[in-house]
């Protein structure tokens, strides 16, 4: 699970969105009228303030100072008033609510601890600056800001970085904030959880001392050793080690002061105490692990455990759930049932021993679950993670928690772990409880699909549901009991035309045409980014392709709304298909919008857009099919001349993706050679098409399913956007023009990988819609596409749906919100079901409804590109 999505929960009830646009309190500076000649500006997160007639440097030395939730509006005040003295530029975050996010156990740690940004002229300002704010603030607390160099012991904090906000491409090809080299190049700007200053950069004198009495802090004193490490949160890493007087494995937690809050303000100091006092309680039980003891390093304080045996819980799902098949035997789901109905009894054995010690476990969920099993293969659990519980006499809410197991916000005491247990009836079955944050009544949905698919006792099942609703008052938004007899759903995805109506009248229910950012709600991305709620895999234009590919009415204002927010687009708005420029223009011109598809156009090739990385998503595959695109449209050569220049580029060994699949693998590259082999005849680009193609299949593996999918090391993806279902994709159309033999063994192991019973996911590019997608597309033949196939990967993606305003909608990542963009939203169901649609042509750009459908093998034309001759021309060039 992505942690970050939790941050942009807060600001609405049922979509991501920015976490600044929670209403809240601000700190009186914010409040307070901008100094005569002075300017602000809220950006984000930060509100900044400017003197007029001050020329600050492109980059330099800049100084950061954390804060915590108690010191914070004190220590505003005093660098308030002192950098306005001063005529200093400087910006801030304005309340204490986003102050708490930027310090939360899961924030990003490269920008944790960050209160204040103070901007000096030069190195002598910064100096005279940083020891100024020292003697005045020194013995103020704060988090240590891992990405600067702190100076003393106090808040104050240095990094070199840029000023202003400029871009460059890294050695990936991605989009990164830059600073510029002594040559005059803009290069990337390191801005990771480590203080990390330009190689080129010579340190001034005033900042070694700083540098030496971090270097100090080591870990030689301590007898213990660092092995490797399990996870880092905000808070501090959890690392596996040994101690080195007894040799017994032991599990490391570390936690840093102030940081890594939780709901309540408690620091991850606090909760590690809270976590050594609650298993000191349980000492003696052989479901939680044992404490071996604490030790602190500079400022940061570690709680020693016994290591565990055996695998969290969720890991379990790859390894035996049976709906990752097709078609599972009624053995095997009988099987795993009665091992699920095992492990629930354990899990609630444990915590029933948990509860006798008069604690409350308060975070219950499949990551916190260890999984043991015995030669016999009977299994045993421990619980793991204990720095939220707490005596069920204190009374405490619910501080940290996993999103698909966190009880509502009433419950208190054991109440809170029944819930969870109760969730964890359904999880076992059908891992989609984070749903049940949008709509409780969502449970019950859930347990009539589990009672469809497994044979569960439903007593089991109705249990879990009577929990779940428990004091659920009727009527509330998003919490509304179902009939009893009634449907969830307003519709299901299999009645088309019904589904389309339903999902296009959720799209425009969503609608915020009143934003300059966005006009329908999406994935989290959309604020990553200048533009981000105009492009086509996160924003507007994404939309208006999968409403026009489905026969949907047009949505004119959409339109404007998107014609608005092009005619001066943002500095910094990426270049790329589905991220930025080329997307949008692309969608533009599709729309009739010619004049301003290639205004955006020659906007993009007056940016450095041969740096771009080779992918489809952001980089040069997809800006060549788009420009290509509109050269053929337009009857502009310069943009076919642009777009040869992208396989040109693309070809080349430094451009070569290092990852598989269609969005960010070579299958995007080789999508776009197939298409400027079918414009200009150049069988070269054909050959440069299939090695792409194999070099992602070289990234792939066959499962013991006979299934293939990419590896990624940790785990294999199936998906549309960045696993083999994106491959086969393009498989598809390059076997329009030639036979290849592993090809077509790949493309049959690919339809299997489509066809699972049960996807994490809903959306297009990470979930169940892209099945659907390909499966009513591919000409692979053989079983697998029937339309009774296709039909089951869409009542798969119903199990994800939730209603929305009456209307049909659909989840994004990580499922706590709904999504309406095309790449994990509703618009990419949408597309999905329309092409699965009888006469349905629905599809995603350059990947249009191809002739034929289970076509015979075709017979080898004299010359035709296949791996052997692939292999001999290779050989030839070498």
């Amino acid at each position: 699970m992505n942690k970050g999505y939790a941050a942009f929960c807060d600001a609405d009830r049922w979509f991501y969105d920015a976490p600044y646009r929670r209403a809240g309190e601000s700190y009186p500076a914010a409040l307070a009228p901008v100094p005569p000649g002075w300017r602000s500006h809220r950006s984000g997160d930060w509100l900044a303030l400017r003197p007029d007639g001050i020329e600050l440097p492109a980059q330099g030395w800049k100084i950061h100072l954390s804060a915590t939730l108690d010191n914070a509006e004190s220590l505003l005040a005093a660098v308030y008033e002192y950098c306005t003295a001063r005529r200093i530029a400087f910006k801030f975050i304005p309340s204490r609510y986003l102050l708490h996010l930027r310090n939360a156990k899961y924030a990003d740690r490269a920008a944790s601890g960050k209160f204040i940004t103070v901007y000096p002229a030069d190195d002598q300002q910064c100096r005279r600056i940083a020891e100024d704010l020292d003697a005045s603030l020194g013995g103020a607390a704060g988090p240590y800001i891992l990405s600067d160099l702190r100076w003393g012991a106090g808040p104050v904090h240095l990094r070199y970085g840029s000023y202003t906000l400029r871009h460059c491409y890294d050695e990936t090809g991605e989009l990164v904030p830059a600073i510029e080299a002594p040559d005059g190049r803009l290069v990337p700007d390191p801005r990771g959880p480590v203080f990390q200053p330009p190689e080129w950069l010579e340190l001034p004198d005033f900042v070694k001392p700083h540098l030496e009495a971090r270097s100090a802090v080591t870990l030689t004193e301590i007898p213990f050793t660092v092995e490797r490490a399990l996870h880092f949160s905000n808070g501090g890493g959890v690392y596996v080690g040994k101690d080195t007087r007894t040799g017994e494995s032991v599990v490391l937690k570390e936690a840093r002061p102030h940081a890594g809050l939780a709901a309540d303000g408690a620091d991850a100091v606090t909760r590690l105490h809270r976590e050594q006092a609650a298993l000191e309680r349980l000492a003696g039980l052989d479901c939680v692990p044992a404490v071996r003891g604490t030790f602190t390093v500079g400022d940061h304080h570690f709680l020693v455990l016994q290591h565990l045996a055996g695998k969290p819980l969720n890991t379990y799902f790859a390894r035996r759930h049976p709906l990752i098949e097709a078609d599972p035997e009624p053995a095997e789901l009988a099987s795993y049932t009665e091992w699920a109905l095992k492990i629930h009894q354990r899990v609630t054995e444990a915590v029933d021993a948990v509860h006798a010690r008069g604690v409350v476990f308060n975070d219950l969920h499949l990551f916190n679950i260890m999984v043991a099993e015995d030669e016999t293969g009977e299994p045993s659990v421990a619980l793991l993670d204990f720095e939220a519980a707490a005596h069920v006499d204190e009374g405490l809410r619910q501080t940290v928690a996993n999103p698909a197991f966190v009880a509502p916000a009433e419950r208190r005491g054991f109440s809170v772990d029944r819930y969870a247990l109760a969730c964890l009836r359904l999880a076992l079955f059908l891992p989609l409880t984070s749903l049940l944050v949008l709509d409780r009544a969502k449970a019950v949905h859930l347990a009539a699909v589990a009672a469809e698919q497994f044979p569960v006792p439903r007593r089991f099942l109705d249990e879990a549901v009577e929990e779940i609703l428990s004091g659920m008052p009727k009527g509330a938004p998003g919490d509304r009991l179902p009939a009893p007899a009634g449907p969830y759903l307003p519709v299901e995805p299999r009645q088309w035309p019904a589904a389309r109506t339903s999902m296009t009248a959720a799209l425009r229910a969503s609608a915020t045409p009143d934003r300059e950012d966005r006009l329908v709600p999406g994935d989290i991305a959309q604020f990553a980014t200048p533009g981000g709620g105009t492009g086509f895999a996160y924003g507007i234009a994404g939309v208006l392709h999968a409403l026009a590919e489905t026969g949907a009415e047009p949505w004119p204002e959409a339109e404007e709304w998107l014609l608005d927010r092009t005619r001066d687009t943002a500095s910094g708005t990426p270049l790329g298909f589905y991220d930025g420029l080329a997307g949008t223009a692309w969608t533009l011109h599709r729309l009739g919008h010619r004049e301003r598809a290639l205004a955006l156009a020659d906007l993009l090739l007056s940016q450095p857009w041969e740096s771009a990385g080779p992918d489809l998503h952001s980089g040069l595959a997809g800006i060549g099919l788009a420009l290509d695109a509109l050269g053929t449209a337009s009857g502009e050569s310069g943009l076919h001349s642009a777009a040869l220049r992208c396989a040109e580029l693309i070809t080349s060994p430094e451009h070569r993706p290092t990852r598989a699949g269609l969005l960010y693998g070579n299958s995007g590259p080789a999508l776009l050679l197939v298409r400027l082999y079918e414009r200009t005849g150049d069988k070269e680009l054909l050959i440069q098409a299939a090695q792409a193609l194999h070099r992602d299949l070289d990234r792939c593996v066959t499962s013991a399913f006979g299934t293939l999918q990419v590896n990624e090391g940790w785990r294999t993806m199936p998906y549309l956007g960045e696993g083999s279902v994106g491959i086969g994709m393009v498989l598809d159309d390059w076997l329009e023009h030639g036979p290849d033999e592993r090809f077509e063994q790949a493309r049959r192991e690919i339809v299997r990988a489509a066809q699972a019973t049960f996807y994490a996911q809903p959306g297009l590019m990470r979930g169940a819609a892209g099945m659907i997608l390909h499966l009513a597309r591919t000409t692979t033949p053989g079983p697998g596409t029937e339309p009774e196939a296709i039909a089951r990967q869409i009542d798969a993606l119903a199990r994800h749906a939730v209603p929305y305003q009456g209307h049909l909608a659909f989840p994004g990542e990580q499922m706590m919100r709904l999504s309406m963009d095309l790449s994990t939203g509703t618009a990419g169901a949408l597309l999905a079901l329309g092409s699965a649609a009888p006469g349905g042509r629905a599809h995603l750009p350059f990947l249009p409804p191809l002739r034929e459908r289970a076509a015979a093998p075709k017979p080898v034309p004299s010359g035709a590109v296949t791996h052997r001759t692939i292999q001999e021309k290779k050989r030839n060039l070498t």
